[in-house]
């Protein structure tokens, strides 16, 4: 998929990557938003190309493990395997991954096996995050590829997203609990 952005965005994004970083994290937190719609973990993830005269989005997608019944449909994965269709390549060089949580270890080795050269992620995961939070596979001198890192991108919306969902699941379960104890005492 082309930007359909204006020109003058288009110029801005390479004299201004912040902007560009901001822009690409709020496509990857729609992207999240939609995995939250389908009661999937909020996790979105675009793949942007920059090698050429504009960047050019490769593949948007979300996470699906429960749609798909893949423990491995994360939405970096689903995004990567879709970025390397459109590109026609298995190699990734001159692309940036946005996503909206820290990438997990499987996540890290699909992108270092992509050979992407940057990723951007909005919150970091302290429980399974491995581009810096629990593990560091971004610089591991004993891989074959690095990866360049920008963290805390729309930050405060990555992790709203996250807790939002989490609260939910939460108030669900608490509720099934309520209704189930609910029965047992009726069964008395």
């Amino acid at each position: 998929m082309v930007m359909s952005h204006n020109k003058d965005f288009l110029d801005s994004a390479f004299n201004n990557p912040e902007q560009a970083d901001e822009h690409f994290m709020s496509l990857a937190l729609e992207q999240g938003r939609r995995a939250f719609q389908h009661q999937e973990v909020p996790v979105g993830s675009v793949v942007v190309d920059w090698d050429g005269d504009y960047p050019r989005v490769l593949a948007e997608a979300h996470n699906r493990r429960a749609i798909d019944g893949d423990p491995t449909a994360h939405a970096e994965i689903l995004a990567i395997r879709e970025a390397s269709r459109k590109k026609g390549d298995w190699r990734l060089t001159g692309t940036t991954l946005y996503v909206t949580i820290e990438p997990c270890p499987m996540c890290m080795g699909a992108i270092l096996l992509a050979r992407i050269d940057r990723v951007v992620f909005g919150c970091g995961d302290p429980k399974g995050g491995a581009a810096g939070s629990v593990y560091d596979l971004s610089d591991d001198p004993r891989l074959n590829h690095r990866v360049a890192l920008t963290r805390g991108v729309r930050e405060q919306e990555c992790r709203r997203i996250m807790q939002d969902f989490f609260s939910c699941l939460r108030r669900e379960h608490s509720e099934r609990d309520f209704i189930l104890k609910s029965w047992r005492e009726e069964e008395k």
